[in-house]
């Protein structure tokens, strides 16, 4: 059996138990349909005596019966049920010993499917044993592999700490050795060259990692220290004396120190070396350097300045040179002499071309130049390039005091005055002494407004340096152009028109220097204006305008006083709008005031020869508003003197009108616009002789045939205006 069962694969044994499975089912289902198929009533398991019986329940039991489909097809057809339960048991009975006979008869099959059975559970036995067993070898690996896996993690550690401390033990020792090339190129190599600017930097660094290892107290920072101290001392005295050499090498006579100022800042980290590990060379070289500039500056702005004071103008203005003074007592001011030998006084001229960017920020003037060339400038000329080589040097030092000096804010400003100081007080105390005896307001003038454009340049250069500077020359500089302003004011108030020599209804000198003077003051106020500037100018003008009118006070007839005023104003008004803006405050009001007095002299220069007919229009205009002009109708003799009067004489009268007026002007300009004027307002008054003349009192007069035609009138009028 043994052998069966081994010979056997799994699959006969898969198949003996599925077939011994089927045939047990199929004897339970045959068991099971035979019992179902017969219903069967076993009235002996009814206990008619118990008490607990219910008859309900009987009833319950027989009704379910009567619904089984057996019962009722016996029902139908009337079987004995008696008989009918004797066949079924009779029937069970056969099935039973049928079904014992199969199973003997499978015996065989039966006995070898339990031994088949058998043989496969002692065969799942082995392979539960196999299993088990790889179940504990897989126990054992799973711990064995835990187990590395903390060793792994524990390894990483080790190594993770052993990579960090390996890391600060390199960077340390990095630091801590002094390679010989440094000790090499400290030692042979010059300051010049770019290795020894490297190595420094190197040096640099391990100095203050020395410093730094000490403040922890590590042991290994002795064995380094004098090494570094050595190469520090020896890189400290090469840089001192290339430095030093650089410093002095300024005081060489004709030396561009600009060139060796570039040179240090290449090498401005020597400055911050020093700075932090030898305060004392570095306060030395600081001082050397403090003083060698402090001197060339001084003595180079003191030598230009006073070469340029010799190419000024040698004949200045005075404190008689005053807008009020007489001619008489100062000649030559309008005389329009050569520039090399006299600087005017009132007018600007090309002064004020000292104020374009060009010439502002234009070369700076080379005394010796200038002087072998014969050539003369005015104070403000001077005084532009004066300073603006201040600007120039000024901030070119300034920001190389903070790039090599590593110095901002307030402690830049004061290295800055240690070096300037000198220079800028030698400045204020020369500009002090000169403008204390200065007369002439256009040139301080300009020099203030060029003081205001530098202080614009050097703020846009964000160079405060000088602005204490710029605020100390204005203070010197306004209140001497002011008392200058307030003099020629007083000048003209004090002036007396009967010690100016002979009448002359030309324009005055003293108003023309008043109008050159003005215009040169507003259009240079112009571009930074100033309150005070434009209220003494208010002031002068009010001044000029009364010794205008004193002027033409002293004029016997009323026509040439008007044309005196005239001819002033006109004079003032074309020299003012030649600079001024044409709505400034001073233009505006000369022409107001021409527009005025011209208007009255037209007036009278017409009444003359038509003065009899502007009286009767003006007459008859008044009686007319008031509806009286009956009252001239009985002046019919009047009125035709008046009309043949005019158409007789009125050609010759607008001629010689004319000459008179052409030759009362200076300004023939002036004298075509009052001819113009002069004719228009006849013209008007000749219309309104004719609208008189038409009312209803005149019509009937016969002289107004000899009336002349307004439009012939008017076309024979254009033929005697002037062409200019």
């Amino acid at each position: 059996m043994a052998e069966a069962v081994e010979t056997n694969s799994g699959s006969d044994v898969n198949t003996a138990v599925s077939s011994t499975a089927n045939v047990m089912g199929y004897l339970q289902d045959e068991m099971k349909s035979e019992y179902e198929a017969v219903p069967t009533l076993h009235l002996g398991e009814l206990d008619l005596t118990t008490d607990e019986f219910i008859l309900d329940e009987v009833d319950i039991h027989i009704q379910a019966n009567l619904e089984d489909d057996l019962v009722k097809e016996a029902l139908k057809t009337g079987v004995d049920l008696r008989q009918y339960s004797k066949q079924v048991e009779t029937e069970l009975q056969r099935i039973e010993q049928a079904s014992i006979k199969d199973y003997i008869k499978e015996s065989q099959n039966i006995a070898s499917l339990h031994n088949q059975i058998t043989a496969c559970d002692s065969i799942l036995e082995r392979m539960e044993e196999m299993l088990s067993g790889f179940q504990s070898d897989l126990s054992s690996i799973s711990s064995e592999i835990q187990t590395l896996q903390q060793q792994s993690v524990s390894m990483n550690v080790r190594l993770k700490n052993r990579q960090a401390v390996r890391s600060h033990l390199s960077q340390l020792v990095d630091e801590l050795v002094v390679p010989s090339t440094m000790i090499s190129v400290i030692l042979d190599s010059p300051v010049t060259e770019q290795e020894f600017l490297e190595q420094l930097h190197e040096l640099n660094n391990k100095i203050n990692f020395a410093k730094e290892l000490s403040f922890r107290e590590t042991l290994a920072c002795s064995d380094i220290q004098d090494i570094v101290d050595r190469l520090k001392i020896k890189a400290v005295t090469k840089i001192r004396e290339f430095i030093l050499q650089k410093i002095y090498s300024f005081r060489k006579p004709m030396t561009n120190y600009q060139i060796p100022q570039n040179t240090l800042l290449k090498y401005r980290f020597f400055y911050q070396f020093l700075l932090a590990n030898e305060r004392q060379v570095a306060k030395e070289i600081r001082d050397e350097y403090v003083g060698t500039m402090s001197r060339i500056y001084y003595s180079y702005f003191k030598s230009y300045s006073g070469r340029l004071m010799k190419v000024q103008y040698e004949e200045v203005a005075d404190k008689d040179d005053l807008m009020g003074v007489e001619d008489t007592a100062k000649k030559g001011f309008f005389s329009k002499p050569s520039l090399k030998s006299r600087n005017t006084i009132f007018t600007l001229g090309q002064r004020g071309a000292i104020l374009s960017p060009t010439e502002l920020e234009g070369p700076i003037l080379i005394p010796h130049t200038a002087q072998r060339g014969d050539c003369r400038y005015p104070y403000e000329t001077l005084f532009r390039s004066q300073h603006y080589a201040l600007l120039d040097n000024g901030c070119r030092e300034f920001l190389f005091l903070s790039d090599f000096f590593m110095v901002a804010g307030n402690s830049a400003l004061d290295l800055f005055n240690c070096i300037m100081g000198k220079t800028l007080s030698m400045f204020l105390k020369s500009m002090s002494t000169y403008v204390s005896d200065c007369y002439d307001s256009i040139a301080i003038f300009l020099c203030i407004h060029i003081i205001l454009r530098f202080k614009a340049i050097t703020a846009k250069r964000n160079i405060p340096a000088l602005d204490k500077y710029w605020e100390a020359v204005l203070e010197l500089l306004w209140p001497r152009f002011e008392m200058i302003l307030e003099m020629n004011i007083q000048s003209i108030r004090d002036t007396d028109p009967q010690k100016l020599g002979v009448l002359d209804t030309r324009p005055h000198y003293i108003t023309r220097r008043y109008a050159e003077f003005s215009s040169a003051i507003v259009s240079i106020n112009q571009t930074f204006p100033n309150e005070r500037t434009n209220s003494l100018l208010g002031q002068l003008q009010v001044e000029v305008e009364n010794f205008v009118l004193k002027m033409a006070a002293e004029f016997p007839s009323r026509r040439d006083q008007l044309i005196f005023l005239i001819n002033n104003y006109d004079m003032m008004l074309s020299v003012l709008m030649e600079r001024a803006a044409d709505d400034s405050k001073e233009v505006e009001g000369f022409q107001q005031l021409l527009l005025a007095r011209t208007q009255e002299f037209i007036e009278e220069i017409l009444s003359p020869p038509f003065g009899g007919m502007i009286a009767f229009v003006k007459e008859s205009e008044a009686l007319m508003e008031k509806g009286q002009l009956d009252r001239l109708k009985n002046d019919e003799a009047r009125i035709t003197q008046l009309i043949r009067g005019f158409s007789s004489t009125w050609k010759q009268s607008v001629e010689a009108l004319s000459q008179d007026v052409m030759r009362s002007f200076t300004n023939f300009k002036n004298g075509t616009s009052i001819i113009q004027g002069a004719l228009t307002q006849l013209i008007q008054y000749y219309h309104g002789f004719h609208k008189v003349l038409s009312q209803p009192t005149f019509r009937s007069l016969a002289v107004r045939s000899e009336l002349i035609n307004l439009h012939h009138l008017m076309v024979e009028v254009k033929k005697h205006k002037p062409n200019f």
